[in-house]
C-alpha cells in the first residue's frame, strides 16, 4: 500500500506543532511526512506499524518516527470505557532541530538521539510512564513553554532505553519525486512570488501537472483550494504588514498582490471576520495580534493538519481471536 503524504503545517512563530488527539478509535492511516514526529499513545491498545515494523502497543505507548517512514497506529480497544483514545504528538524538523542545538550547546545531547532514531525508536515502559506525567506540559497556552517542555523531554529521551523498529530502511521510504516534491515545488513557488499575478498555468509548469491534477492535490494534501490557499497567504501577509507598518490599506493591498482595494478587503473580511482598519486597530489597542473567532491557539492543539482530515480510511488488517494479525497489503 503507497503511503498518503501528510503535510504538517506549522503556526507562525511556532517552532514545533503539538496536536492533542481525542478520537472514537486510531484509524489505519498509512502516511509519511518530512518531519520527526514524537507519538504519546494513551488509553488505548492496538497495533504500531513504523516502517516494515508491525507491532502491539499499549498505552503508555512512545515512539519517536523519524522522517519519511511511512506509519500509523490502528486501535482495537481503549483501556477505560467510554474515554477517547488519546495521544499527545509532536512534530518538529530536523534542519530547525539542527540549527537550534548547533547555537545552543546545552542541547547537543538530542543530536545523538536523532542519529538513533532513523529505524524509529520505541521508548521502554518506565521511560513512557514517566513521559506521560509531564506531557501536560505540551499542551500549555504558550507556544514557548511547550518549545521548553518539549526540548528538555527530548534532552531525556536521549539518554533513555529504547528498541529499534523498522529494520529494511530502504523499502519503506518513498520515493523522492512524486507527489510530496510536487506539491513543495509548487508551494515554494507561491510562497516566494505570493505578491505577484500567480496563474495556474504557471503553477502546472512548475509541478510538472495538469490542472486537474494541480486541483486534486490540493484538495487531497492542503484541505482547500490553489486559490483558498493563495488568499490565506496573501491575507496573512497583509496582517503582518498591518501590525508593524503605517502603510496605508490600499498601499499593503498592492504589496500582497491584491491591488483591487475591494477585492482585497473582500477576502480579508471573509478570512479575518473584519475589515483590515479594524484588524490594525484591535491589535494596537489590544498589545496582541486579533484573531478570527474560534482561532484560539488551544483550540489549534486539537486540530490536525488538514492533509488527512476527512480522507477515506482502509484498514487492510484483521486481528484473529488468538491475538494474531492478517495483513492485507495493496
Amino acid at each position: 500500500m503507497k503511503p498518503q503524504f501528510e503535510r504538517v503545517t506549522f503556526q507562525k512563530g511556532c517552532s514545533l506543532r503539538v496536536y492533542h488527539r481525542r478520537v472514537a478509535e486510531i484509524p489505519f492511516e498509512w502516511h509519511h511526512h518530512p518531519e520527526y514526529e514524537l507519538t504519546l499513545t494513551l488509553n488505548s491498545k492496538g497495533w504500531r506499524f513504523i516502517g516494515d515494523h508491525v507491532g502491539q502497543y499499549q498505552a503508555p505507548d512512545l515512539v519517536l518516527v523519524p522522517p519519511d517512514m511511512p506509519h500509523t497506529w490502528a486501535s482495537t480497544e481503549n483501556l477505560r470505557r467510554g474515554e477517547p483514545h488519546t495521544a499527545i504528538v509532536v512534530w518538529f524538523s530536523g534542519p530547525w532541530l539542527t540549527k537550534f542545538i548547533g547555537l545552543c550547546p546545552e542541547y547537543s545531547g538530542i543530536r545523538a538521539l536523532m542519529r538513533q532514531s532513523f529505524t524509529g525508536l520505541a521508548f521502554d515502559q518506565t521511560t513512557a510512564e514517566r513521559f506521560a506525567k509531564r506531557a501536560r506540559g505540551l499542551l500549555a497556552k504558550q507556544p514557548r513553554s511547550r518549545l521548553h517542555m518539549a526540548l528538555e523531554l527530548l534532552l531525556e529521551l536521549a539518554d533513555a532505553p529504547a528498541a529499534a523498529l523498522s529494520v529494511n530502511i530502504g523499502n519503506t521510504r518513498p520515493t523522492v519525486e512524486g507527489e510530496p516534491a510536487q506539491l513543495t515545488r509548487v508551494l515554494d513557488h507561491m510562497h516566494k512570488r505570493f505578491h505577484e499575478p500567480i496563474r495556474i498555468a504557471a503553477l502546472c509548469e512548475v509541478g510538472n501537472l495538469s490542472a486537474r491534477s494541480l486541483h486534486r492535490l490540493f484538495v487531497k494534501h492542503i484541505g482547500e483550494s490553489v486559490s483558498d490557499y493563495l488568499s490565506r497567504l496573501r491575507i496573512g501577509r497583509a496582517c503582518m504588514r498591518l501590525v508593524e507598518s503605517d502603510s496605508s490599506v490600499g498601499m499593503i493591498a498592492y504589496e500582497v498582490g491584491l491591488a483591487n482595494l475591494a477585492n482585497f478587503n473582500r477576502h480579508f473580511r471573509r478570512i479575518r471576520h473584519m475589515t483590515p482598519t479594524a484588524y490594525r486597530e484591535s491589535v494596537r489597542q489590544g498589545g496582541r495580534l486579533a484573531d478570527a473567532p474560534g482561532d484560539t491557539d488551544l483550540q489549534k492543539l486539537s486540530e490536525r493538519p488538514k492533509s488527512l482530515e476527512g480522507r477515506r480510511r482502509v484498514r487492510p488488517f484483521k486481528a484473529t481471536s488468538d491475538g494474531k494479525l492478517l495483513i492485507r497489503w495493496q
